[in-house]
């Protein structure tokens, strides 16, 4: 059990943070294989827009961000493009993206009259469910679960990650980054069982799916999705939390606290116990008061 910071804080007075901080799920971060192609998807058949565009032909990449409303307060992917790589291993870990929609049936028969996207699990009920679902990968293989819902504030409502020991995962997001669970649901029958991780209830904000599939501890994450980055009010006391509960839990800090070079924000970044990389960032409107 841990007992302290690197700092010889209390482990108590170190912890307390993550219930503090106002931290919201900012933007997920991929790689694709033809920038402008997956932005002609997400805009037409989604119906996302594209928020900005920069390229950086220094490091030989260009990133583009899309969602369905401001990044400072919607939720945002942030896809990158890198010269010259036309393709990615997504690999087995990452499991979808998800977006709210009020009639899926519509939003389905969109996408499949468009030449980029297509649907490849019909709408319909979920299995022992009401709740209509459809599945349509974009061109580079990274799935979207469509999932019919009342009007919402952010239709980009999940983002699906597989995990090897599922209660690890909830204590770590819980007690690192001051995520609730809101909700853990087992399904023997398909052997697999899930949480529902975020910072507000899942029809009001972009949550964390954590799924556990039965006797599956490790998967090949590919090289294709990132990270997702997580907003707050201070980098320096949210490393410090992380750095305590990876002593406990595993993971590992990546990149330690302090200003990103070129950029006006402040970052960290770390491993969670699975892999998953997750950046911490400085809220924009807070490093305007700093």
């Amino acid at each position: 059990m841990a007992t302290g910071s690197e700092a010889g804080k209390p482990a108590e007075v170190v912890l307390e943070w993550p219930k503090q901080d106002k931290k919201r799920m900012l933007h997920a971060v991929y790689r694709v294989g033809d920038l402008d192609r997956t932005i002609k998807c997400y805009t037409e058949c989604f119906g996302m827009k594209l928020l900005r565009k920069r390229d950086v032909p220094e490091e030989k990449y260009t990133n583009a961000f899309l969602g369905f409303g401001p990044e400072d307060s919607n939720f945002a992917l942030e896809l990158t493009y890198n010269y010259g790589v036309d393709k990615y291993d997504i690999g087995a870990g990452f499991g979808h993206f998800a977006i709210a929609h009020e009639d899926v049936y519509k939003l389905a028969e969109t996408i499949k009259s468009s030449s980029c996207c297509k649907i490849t699990r019909e709408p319909g009920p979920v299995k022992g469910g009401s709740t209509v679902i459809a599945f349509a990968p974009d061109p580079d293989g990274y799935m979207f679960e469509l999932i019919q819902r009342g009007p919402t504030p952010e239709p980009l409502c999940q983002v699906m990650l597989r995990v090897g020991e599922l209660d690890r995962s909830i204590m770590f997001y819980e007690k690192a980054l001051g995520m609730k669970l809101l909700r853990k649901k087992d399904v023997p029958q398909y052997k697999y069982t899930i949480a529902m991780m975020g910072y507000a209830e899942e029809d009001k904000t972009t949550v964390l799916e954590l799924t556990y599939n039965y006797g599956v501890t490790e998967y090949n994450k590919g090289n294709a999705y990132a990270q997702v980055a997580i907003g707050t009010d201070d980098v320096y006391k949210s490393a410090e939390a992380v750095e305590l509960v990876t002593k406990e839990l595993g993971g590992k800090i990546l990149r330690q606290p302090g200003p990103l070079p070129g950029l006006n924000t402040k970052i960290t970044s770390f491993l969670d116990p699975d892999g998953w990389k997750v950046l911490n960032e400085l809220i924009r409107n807070e490093m305007k008061n700093n």
